[in-house]
């Protein structure tokens, strides 16, 4: 196991020096002029180009691009074109850390609810409890996120006077609630649905049915085997889940008052604002290969037949 947590270790620059290369060249070759978004009315080609002079943008492509690889491998993203002065490190790990809350809470609320819920269902085919709720978890799975936080805010906010109505308190704070629900509804129910699928199939098989002819218990039966081999395609889902913790929607984010990284993401796409991009993209780049990994040594622990050479 340990060579193929190497190997994967090793590929990791080379990836990431991929993504980083294409991101660069769409920043410098695609449309938009940052320093014309930086100037705004006041712009004048002198301006501009003293500008260009003084962020190093008149610099050969190449050279530009090993001058912020040779920084960002000592942490060093640069500063932010749109907020002077503000290092692009700063602005990131303070939003990605309440989007890492936000997507805390809403995991929790899917985890807790939607694997219980799934394994109980798997139990259940062939009575009404099995198609009505794959009705309800493709119902809850097709409402858009704008529609589910206005009801939340009226049930939660408005009726019962239950939470704050907007803003960002913290992950123990009250307004935390919204976002974990109207996020963590869709996870509920493609959780259910993939955790039903996945345990119908292991109740199939025939170890299981060679366990409950040995005469096992059907509690042992459940937990120890079909459980454990059910939870297999899960932990695919978290890894990715697990990277995407560093960014939440938008959308939420703009509804609900959190200061998250998604619209800080969107507003520096529109600003032309190229360090935050490329930050943003290598670190959750980084996020997704690292997440990858402990999904695959998560697999050992959980089936004794996977192993790695």
């Amino acid at each position: 196991m340990w060579r193929h947590i190497l190997r994967r270790l090793l590929w990791m620059p080379f990836l990431l020096g991929i993504v980083s290369a294409i991101t660069f060249l769409l920043g410098t070759y695609g449309p938009g002029d940052p320093v014309q978004v930086m100037l705004g009315s006041k712009y004048d080609e002198v301006t501009a180009e003293r500008l260009r002079d003084s962020l190093g943008l008149n610099r050969p492509v190449i050279v530009q691009y090993a001058d912020y690889i040779s920084n960002a491998m000592r942490g060093d993203f640069g500063e932010s074109l749109r907020f002077r002065g503000r290092s692009v490190s700063s602005l990131l790990v303070s939003k990605m850390w309440v989007s890492f809350q936000v997507n805390l809470a809403a995991m929790v609320v899917s985890l807790s609810l939607g694997l219980p819920l799934g394994f109980w269902i798997a139990h259940r085919q062939g009575s009404w409890v099995d198609p009505a709720s794959i009705a309800l978890s493709l119902m809850l799975m097709s409402i858009p996120i704008m529609v589910s936080i206005p009801l939340v805010l009226w049930a939660l906010c408005l009726k019962l006077h239950w939470v704050p109505c907007a803003g960002w308190g913290g992950l123990f704070d009250l307004r935390i609630i919204v976002p974990a629900i109207t996020m963590g509804i869709p996870g509920i129910a493609g959780l259910a649905r993939l955790m039903r699928a996945s345990t119908l199939d292991v109740m199939g098989q025939d170890f299981i049915r060679t366990a409950h002819s040995k005469g096992i218990g059907p509690i042992t039966v459940d937990y120890r085997h079909i459980l454990r081999n059910a939870i297999i395609p899960i932990i695919t889902i978290l890894s990715f889940s697990l990277a995407g913790m560093l960014t939440t929607g938008f959308i939420t984010e703009r509804l609900l008052g959190i200061p998250g990284v998604g619209d800080f993401a969107i507003q520096s796409i529109f600003n032309r604002d190229y360090p935050v991009i490329m930050a943003f993209t290598l670190i959750l780049s980084a996020a997704f290969v690292v997440a990858n990994l402990l999904a695959d040594i998560a697999y050992t622990f959980v089936d004794p037949r996977i192993r790695y050479s």
